[in-house]
């Protein structure tokens, strides 16, 4: 698989230091969509905070890549759905941590999520 950073520095806006606007890829032999991912504990609860779940989110999608036989060095595209626009920096700075220096298209939304108790919901597109 090969990747192509797309992100103009000019016609449209700059992109902040922690995401990208475009990823080519190419010559990807397998994607994987995962699902909107909470930050539960195996038992489904959820913790009472917000870097608590953040840490958990970021857990599971590593688990399940890793059942996949991929890991966060092959996401090429991140949604982030947030139960309260206050929860955006520490959710950018998760992804960052999550990501390491690997910048890939992102978005954040903010939504009323299916249960008060989950504060993110993260899907990701891996491919490899």
């Amino acid at each position: 698989m090969e990747e192509r950073i797309i992100n103009p520095s000019d016609g449209v806006y700059a992109a902040t230091q922690d995401y990208v606007h475009a990823i080519e890829v190419t010559h990807a032999s397998r994607f994987v969509f995962v699902s909107g991912t909470m930050g539960l504990e195996a038992s489904g609860n959820a913790p009472v905070t917000l870097e608590e779940q953040l840490k958990l989110v970021w857990s599971n999608i590593r688990r399940i890549l890793m059942e996949a036989d991929m890991s966060t060095d092959n996401i090429v595209r991140v949604t982030s759905y947030l139960r309260d626009a206050d929860y955006a920096t520490d959710n950018q700075n998760a992804r960052t941590v999550a990501l390491g220096n690997r910048k890939i298209p992102t978005t954040a939304i903010v939504v009323e999520t299916l249960t008060p108790d989950w504060m993110i919901e993260i899907e990701v597109i891996a491919a490899a």
